[in-house]
């Protein structure tokens, strides 16, 4: 049996992409305390963070 389109499986990957966001949010927020990372590591984490947040935004816009 298969399961109708737009339910389940977007709301695993939306709590998936929500985890994963605020987890990149706590390790930025760390990095800025503690200054413990380079400028590249950081740009890094936040294109990574908002690629997450658009993906976010677009999977509740069609669920």
């Amino acid at each position: 049996m298969t399961q109708p389109r737009g339910h389940s499986m977007p709301s695993s990957r939306l709590d998936a992409l929500k985890t994963r966001h605020a987890t990149l949010s706590r390790d930025l927020d760390e990095m800025i305390k503690h200054y413990a990372s380079s400028d590249f590591d950081m740009r890094r984490l936040k294109i990574e963070k908002l690629r997450i947040k658009e993906e976010i935004e677009q999977i509740s816009q069609t669920s």
